[in-house]
């Protein structure tokens, strides 16, 4: 029995999402060697054609057409995502956390595929498990660094308790993913927060005084 999920959007490209249970790299891609990064919420994306020799770089983002190397990225909350364009051979991996997600990972890890030769109208992506919007509580400074950016991400927000908002972070990387082309897509729709069973959620930690170090992992790869 795997002890991962996985997206149907993405058919045969090996790809892993965990729970609580964690993820055994092997059993998505058989003898892979798994690459991560060092994330801190940029927009920045590595292009990877071998595990990393030391310390990760700093990003948020990492694509590859090289096979068996397998890519990861944490979460707790955030939004990951993972896209292939299993014709060209081309797969990546995103960290989309709010700062993430505005500042233009998605656009940028696209970017970064093209420039392996995938093609925009080929990639398909999937969104793993990501806090939902009535779990997702912010305030009204960053509802309006959303809105700056363009007014339609109003959309995006509904009234919670007074000067707060609920974010809908999954719909917004879905509409970043849309806008960017990419018309294959697909959202778990797994909420962090909500399924204590399955998930680590960094929040609901947080509101509970209890540690926070839990994490999903999220990985795609190429076979061999």
């Amino acid at each position: 029995m795997r002890d991962f999920l996985t997206a149907p959007v993405l058919g045969e490209v090996p790809h892993g999402f965990s729970t609580r249970a964690g993820i055994d790299p092997q059993a998505v891609l058989p003898g892979a060697q798994l690459v991560l990064l060092r994330q801190v919420h940029s927009a920045d994306v590595a292009t990877v054609t071998e595990p990393f020799a030391g310390d990760p770089p700093a990003a948020d983002a990492l694509v590859t057409d090289v096979p068996g190397l397998l890519l990861g990225i944490v979460t707790a909350d955030c939004g990951p995502v993972v896209f292939a364009d299993q014709a060209a051979g081309v797969v990546a991996a995103a960290h989309a956390g709010w700062r993430g997600a505005l500042g233009g990972v998605v656009e940028n890890t696209i970017a970064a595929m093209e420039a392996l030769g995938a093609q925009r109208e080929r990639i398909r992506a999937a969104i793993g498990p990501t806090i939902a919007q009535e779990s997702y509580e912010v305030d009204a400074g960053l509802r309006e660094r959303f809105c700056d950016q363009a007014v339609e991400n109003e959309r995006f927000f509904v009234e919670g308790r007074e000067g707060h908002y609920q974010l809908d972070l999954p719909g917004y990387i879905e509409s970043r993913l849309a806008l960017a082309g990419i018309e294959q897509h697909a959202d778990l729709a797994c909420d962090t927060y909500v399924d204590e069973a399955r998930f680590c959620s960094y929040r609901r930690a947080t509101h509970r005084g209890e540690p926070t170090g839990g994490r999903q992992t999220s990985v795609i790869g190429i076979l061999p």
